[in-house]
């Protein structure tokens, strides 16, 4: 009853319908949405189609605002689903009086709307028929396509339609529709009209989605292919200085002429190419490709594309001097061409092989005109082709050989680790840490890297003036360490390399550097080198886990404390495979079996790593992630040192010092204030050091209780509204009209 009444106040002629508050856009939209959000009431859903609700419907979505307007289409479109949710299982083809009310009223609509003289309502109902495209069952879609396949034939001849672009978008939601899958003749037969009669602008999006598909007529799928190449096929034809390479395609769809015509304009050739570039990274980006492409040829065209870019390619015909004169130094165009061409190398690096297609990222390398930005997608494209080296070298080609290709490649390198600009300095160390770890293990490049001048101009960036680059350059010469540790030739000199320069030179900037980001980096690079093994033999290893705790431990920035729980981890996983799991005795322990804890070589190298403290403390750290890693970490510790039958209680534990240690540090952490109230070890404290207490603490504390506590501290407060508004009030500061906008 409250919900009818409800409904006849929207509805009825008080309602917000008949007042001036209907005026208002907002208040237009907000009804809608409010319907939207009762459409789940079959009463609504009755009300909406029998009260003239539907019809304000209609005329909302022509609404001169954009949000009504697209608010009203999709909840016709809800209307649609709800009223069809109990179609029939018969084959449709029509509408008829059995057929739901709103779903009558619906295509009714639909009939009239798209035959209508105004460019608006047709328009808008091209976008309505999308969306029910995309929403309802395969019966329906049935009954749409038949609706409204004749009026849409029309509308592709028609030269005054100016809404092409909604619909091609309608023609790929309908072509992903199960229904014309296997027998739609007639769309497809559409679909290929529609190819040919829209302009590559136009088309390229249908174009690139048909050969998404996972299921179309092949020649429908060839003729996209067709239409998404031209303009690349009509860059390679200007550029070519020989009939060999005359071009990608055989046959064009439509008129080469109109390519050419939109190539040759400054207002167009751009935005054509920038587009068709993009349709081609998405369809590289394709796990499997419905099509073949021919990858050499079009590499050729990117070659061409990027050569008219910085002005290094001299034209082979009128066409290729006009796009030459437009392309020059266009930034858009550039890094959509960088980005085909690494989607290109990644998915079929060895067709660059054959070409001079180094000479051109040099290029790009070296130009003082290229802009930051460009130049970082070179790197990246550098990086990709020089991942393939190690082929080259054992090929028969004509190339030079590979030690002169890394020469040149690090003589660009090292100009511009030197620019003034730091975003320059910053893609420098990014394209050398890419190319350590993409070919560490190459003889030539290892040889050729470590006679450069690089890892000097490197090593100086640890202390450039800038924090991005600061944390770039700890990750370059950590991987510099890397390598240097694993070369064949000399082993013990590179374990020395790592021991007694970039280590200290790391856990210094660990210890003063103000930034953030440099900190991280440093301690994602030792997480790196413990995990593959760099550290040398375990007493080192403890050594080096230990200093870098006692360091992390104080860090304000949370996510350098939780690198430093994943050292913790990676060391304690490798001690344990190293050492063996020990003999595990059912908890609680008694004074007598822990008097034999001393002998336990693995608990004390944890001891005096002093990874205990670290770990306990962090299980109270205000940042809810370190205490769940910290707690997880723990639980696979206990599990490592006691059998599976461990108890959950303490028994008789506060029998001795260490018990009564233990009871505290159990009180504590329930109460969450470690952090806060812990003592110094030894004393009425706990000796996080000693054995004895850390064996009896992993046996009594009810490590499960805690882990469920701190999930439920973070599912149930910190990602609440109220904390996420607290963690403003406390960013911008307590200005009262912060504090009245977040209450």
């Amino acid at each position: 009853l409250q919900q009818e009444q409800l409904l006849v106040r929207l509805f009825g002629e008080d309602g917000p319908l008949n007042s001036t508050l209907w005026e208002d856009a907002s208040a237009r939209c907000g009804w809608v949405v409010g319907m939207h959000n009762m459409m789940h009431h079959q009463l609504a859903l009755h009300f909406l189609c029998s009260g003239g609700g539907i019809d304000l419907l209609f005329a909302l979505q022509v609404d001169p605002s954009l949000f009504v307007a697209s608010a009203a289409s999709q909840l016709l479109v809800h209307v649609f689903t709800l009223s069809t949710e109990t179609e029939t299982t018969k084959p449709l083809c029509t509408v008829d009086s059995h057929s739901p009310t709103c779903a009558q009223m619906i295509i009714k609509h639909i009939e009239d709307s798209i035959q209508s003289s105004s460019a608006s309502h047709v328009e808008q109902t091209l976008k309505l028929l999308a969306n029910l495209f995309g929403s309802c069952g395969a019966p329906w879609t049935k009954v749409l396509w038949f609706t409204i396949a004749k009026r849409l034939e029309s509308l592709l001849t028609e030269e005054t339609f100016q809404a092409q672009h909604t619909l091609a978008n309608l023609l790929l939601k309908m072509a992903w529709s199960p229904v014309f899958s296997d027998n739609g003749g007639r769309f497809w037969a559409l679909v290929t009209s529609a190819l040919e009669r829209l302009t590559p602008v136009q088309a390229g999006p249908l174009a690139v989605g048909i050969l998404s598909l996972y299921k179309c007529p092949q020649d429908v799928m060839m003729q996209a292919l067709t239409v998404l190449l031209q303009p690349m096929d009509c860059i390679l034809r200007a550029a070519s200085q020989s009939l060999e390479y005359a071009g990608l395609l055989d046959e064009s769809v439509s008129d080469p002429a109109t390519v050419e015509s939109l190539l040759s304009s400054k207002s167009s050739c751009a935005g054509l190419l920038c587009q068709t570039l993009a349709h081609l990274e998405q369809l590289l980006s394709l796990v499997h490709l419905p099509v073949d492409l021919p990858y050499v040829s079009l590499l050729r065209s990117l070659m061409a594309i990027l050569q008219f870019c910085n002005g290094f390619l001299s034209p082979a015909s009128p066409l290729g001097s006009t796009v030459s004169r437009i392309l020059i130094n266009c930034f858009r165009v550039q890094k959509s061409a960088l980005d085909v061409l690494v989607a290109l190398l990644e998915r079929k690096g060895n067709c660059a092989l054959t070409e001079n297609l180094l000479d051109v990222l040099l290029a790009y390398l070296e130009s003082p005109n290229t802009s930051p930005t460009v130049l970082k997608k070179a790197f990246k494209a550098t990086s990709t082709w020089l991942a393939f080296l190690p082929c080259l070298s054992c090929s028969n080609s004509q190339w030079q050989q590979p030690e002169k290709i890394l020469e040149a490649v690090f003589l660009v390198l090292q100009k511009r680790l030197c620019s003034p600009c730091w975003e320059v300095r910053d893609s420098s160390l990014e394209f050398l840490t890419a190319l350590i770890q993409a070919l560490r293990d190459h003889d030539e490049f290892r040889n050729s890297l470590l006679s450069s001048e690089v890892p000097r101009l490197t090593e100086n960036l640890l202390e450039d003036p800038e924090s991005y680059v600061r944390a770039s350059a700890v990750t370059a010469v950590g991987h510099l360490a890397f390598m240097a540790c694993f070369s064949p030739e000399s082993p013990a000199v590179g374990n020395q390399y790592i021991k007694e320069n970039t280590v200290a030179k790391l856990q210094e900037i660990l210890s003063t550097d103000s930034e953030g980001f440099p900190r991280r980096a440093v301690i994602n690079i030792f997480n790196e080198w413990l995990a593959e093994g760099c550290i040398g033999q375990l007493e080192d290893r403890e050594q080096f886990v230990s200093r870098v705790i006692q360091t992390v431990e104080r860090d304000l920035d949370w996510e350098v404390r939780l690198g430093g729980l994943e050292l913790v981890r990676v060391f304690c996983t490798h001690t344990i495979c190293q050492l063996g799991r020990p003999k595990r005795p059912p908890a609680p322990v008694s004074p007598a079996v822990t008097t034999s804890l001393h002998e336990n070589e693995l608990l004390r190298v944890f001891c005096r790593a002093k990874l205990f403290g670290f770990l306990f403390r962090s299980l109270c750290d205000c940042d809810k992630p370190l205490g769940q890693t910290a707690c997880k970490i723990l639980i696979c510790l206990r599990g490592t040192f006691y059998a599976d039958d461990i108890l959950k209680e303490s028994q008789g534990t506060e029998d001795s010092p260490a018990g009564r240690s233990i009871a505290w540090l159990q009180k504590t952490l329930k109460q969450g204030s470690l952090a806060q109230n812990f003592p110094t070890d030894g004393g009425n404290g706990v000796d996080f050091q000693d054995p004895e207490s850390m064996m009896l603490a992993l046996g009594t504390i009810d490590l499960e209780d805690l882990c469920d506590e701190l999930n439920r501290c973070s599912d149930h407060v910190e990602k609440s509204p109220q904390s996420l508004l607290e963690d403003i009030i406390a960013t911008v500061g307590t200005v009262e009209e912060n504090e009245a906008d977040c209450y």
